[in-house]
């Protein structure tokens, strides 16, 4: 190893192979710089917080705002002693421009989750998505971005331990894996899911870094972060389009508590505090939902066709007037004919706009009318007596004749109890086994007391944007998105309708009857047809042997999607062991025991039907589990997983009971080896199977 820091360093620099600490020793220097920018920190959250505003604002309105701001950035500006500050330094060959730089006027600059100064102004750490800090992340030996140097910094429990160097224009340095970014990767971890802004690959900083004005829908293989991708994004754009953002709001779309739980601090440690996070059925928690679906139901309820049978039987409360409308205003009667309404009644319904913006503008319309007959016959009105009009009972009675109010959630709740009423709507469009599948046994009395499915939240929803325009958030993350059916992919297009989207998702995951079969139909329903689709197929988290077993299911549940390699230098553990089928439970326990052995967390994943007697034998052995979305701990690092709740997540090792059982629990065999996919790409550093039943066909040995 080199003795001097500015050579080629092959392994990382650690207190123990470096030189003594003294002020030629470049550790102490990063140390010293790492002190020194945590005190900055520490003195610009103290200006913020010894901010006055009593002088500034001129009502409480406007004191009540500015403080808000004042308390997020102090929030914003905390220091998170076991996150790392910064986690590279770039040593440009020139000088960038001052706009690149954020003032600053060196050519070194220090890379880190945000940006810090000194009392000058000075910058001490750049923020990893400025402009400035893009080559960490892109700069390689054919492209070196103006980089003479780029140093990674390895820590301990937030403590500056190592550096290496990568020196990007010397022909005599061989190309070689940064030790210092696989050991990061391979980290074991305990807790909620950590950011990887220290690890992003340059295809990953692609999509992070893409325009706010177009969609991005990544197609991500296990492990290959295209979740964090999705945070990352977030913050990406928050930064570089902050007030835009700040005003239409931001997005991100789970497909649960657990998994959202899990991801909950990426964010925060990025220095993002305001960005809501939900589940889809969050999005259309219009009623209470109460009851599951059948799939078959569930399924036909999704499909796209059930926007027009919801258009329709919005409109089918639109009927052709009958009678003339006639105005008294004084002395003077003022008529309008049944075919003039009937005109505007048409021209209304030709416009396609949403049932209660025409039915607001309707009684203005008729007023119009009235008024025209007014100025024929001598008199001038204006505005104030045409909105008087507007108001007239008359006026009022004609619209509810021909254009009354619509309830969506009574709406849904008729069109699901009245056969004859579904029939109506839906010829055409549904058949009549479909209406059936769909229709209640026994109707409902009334909206509250109906055992609504999430599905038949997801119809109101639709029918409340068909009656008034479902507000526009700025940005939309996506994740896991197929799972979802058309209808409900309507329902989150409806939330960005203005603003662009990241959707994030795995075909081969999909693990619903209705999970969507191409990106391009998913785009379309969303809203977002044409959107840019990027693939990510090296993946970073899953073991090399693990991915290569879980990918033999590939051909039967995803043949269209390129096979995942791993750039894990470690083939990880991996184990596949038969027992016999009285030994199941014996054999599941010992091999959670072996996992606990090992520091890191531990995912214990079987099919829904196991998971009590599972449950059981652990209380029984005195071995204390995790339920998913539960943070896992130093003193509790085991977590009994559920098959049906496994997405998304990923433990150290995970302990796999009985593969045929997860396939199945599921209605069909697809979905099933879709689902069992899942379970088995999980795992960080190591995978145990253990089996009674024989494997799944396409798992046996080749």
């Amino acid at each position: 190893m080199p003795s001097h820091a500015h050579h080629s360093t092959t392994e990382p620099r650690t207190e123990s192979s470096g030189p003594r600490p003294g002020s030629d020793d470049p550790l102490q220097r990063e140390k010293s710089h790492l002190a020194a920018s945590r005190s900055a920190l520490r003195a610009m959250r103290a200006d913020a917080e010894a901010l006055n505003i009593a002088d500034v604002t001129a009502n409480w309105v406007n004191a009540e705002v500015l403080q808000g701001e004042i308390d997020a950035r102090i929030k914003a500006l905390a220091d998170l002693s076991h996150t790392p500050l910064f986690f590279g330094r770039l040593d440009y060959l020139h000088a960038p421009g001052l706009e690149l730089a954020e003032g600053a006027a060196g050519e070194n600059f220090y890379i880190g989750r945000r940006h810090v100064h000194d009392a000058d102004g000075d910058p001490m750490v750049i923020d990893w998505r400025a402009p400035v800090s893009q080559p960490f992340y892109r700069a390689s030996k054919k492209d070196p971005m103006d980089l003479k140097l780029r140093r990674r910094f390895g820590y301990t429990g937030g403590e500056l331990t190592a550096y290496e160097d990568e020196h990007l224009t010397d022909p005599t340095e061989a190309v070689r894996t940064s030790a210092l970014l696989q050991s990061e990767i391979e980290r074991p971890r305990v807790g909620p899911m950590r950011d990887i802004v220290a690890t992003i690959q340059p295809e990953q900083d692609e999509i992070v870094r893409a325009g706010i004005g177009g969609s991005v829908c990544v197609q991500g293989a296990p492990g290959t972060g295209k979740t964090a991708v999705g945070l990352h994004r977030v913050a990406y754009l928050l930064y570089a389009h902050r007030e835009r953002l700040a005003r239409s709001g931001t997005l991100v779309i789970g497909p649960n508590r657990s998994f959202l739980h899990y991801i909950e601090q990426v964010l925060p440690a990025l220095g993002e505090l305001e960005v809501k996070q939900a589940t889809v059925d969050d999005l259309v928690g219009h009623v209470e939902v109460r009851a599951t679906d059948e799939a078959a139901a569930a399924t036909v309820k999704g499909d796209a066709r059930m926007a027009e049978v919801l258009r329709r039987a919005v409109r089918s409360h639109i009927t052709m007037p009958q009678e003339p409308c006639v105005v008294v205003r004084g002395s003077r009667r003022w008529r309008v004919p049944a075919y003039e309404l009937e005109e505007i009644v048409q021209e209304l319904r030709d416009r396609e706009i949403r049932y209660g913006a025409a039915r607001e503008a309707l009684p203005q319309r008729i007023a119009h009318a009235v008024l025209v007959r007014m100025e024929q016959a001598g008199e001038a009105p204006d505005d104030r007596v045409q909105d008087a009009v507007a108001r007239n009972t008359a006026v009022k009675a004609a619209v509810k004749a021909v254009w009354p109010p619509v309830d969506p959630a009574k709406l849904v709740l008729r069109l699901l109890g009245d056969a004859e009423f579904l029939a109506g709507q839906a010829e055409g469009i549904l058949t009549p086994e479909e209406q059936k599948t769909i229709l209640w046994t026994r109707p409902a009395r009334s909206v509250k007391s109906a055992k609504w499915s999430s599905a038949d939240a997801v119809l109101i929803d639709e029918a409340m944007d068909l009656v008034a325009r479902t507000p526009s958030l700025g940005h939309v993350v996506l994740d896991e998105a197929q799972d979802l059916s058309p209808m409900q992919y309507r329902a989150v297009g409806r939330r960005c309708t203005t603003g662009s989207a990241t959707i994030l998702g795995d075909i081969a995951q999909g693990t619903t009857p209705w999970a969507t079969d191409t990106w391009e139909e998913a785009l379309t329903h969303l809203g977002k047809p044409g959107s840019a689709v990027e693939e990510l197929t090296q993946g970073f988290r899953v073991p090399r042997e693990v991915i290569a077993y879980a990918s033999r299911l590939l051909p039967a549940i995803a043949p269209d999607l390129t096979e995942a390699t791993s750039i894990r230098e470690s083939a990880g553990d991996f184990a596949i062991r038969t027992v016999e089928p009285a030994d199941l439970t014996t054999a599941t326990l010992t091999a959670c025991g072996d996992a606990l052995a090992k520091e890191g967390s531990i995912g214990l994943i079987a099919a829904e039907a196991r998971i009590p007697a599972l449950r059981t034998a652990l209380e029984a052995a005195g071995v204390s589990c995790l339920a998913p979305g539960e943070e896992t701990s130093a003193e509790a690092r085991l977590t009994l997983v559920p098959a049906t709740l496994a997405k998304g997540l990923e433990y150290d090792y995970v302990v796999l009971d009985e593969p045929a059982a997860i396939v199945d629990g599921e209605p069909d065999e697809r979905t099933g080896l879709r689902r069992l996919y899942v379970c088995l790409t999980r795992p960080v550093s190591g995978l145990t199977v253990v089996h009674a039943a024989p494997l799944p066909e396409q798992l046996a040995d080749r």
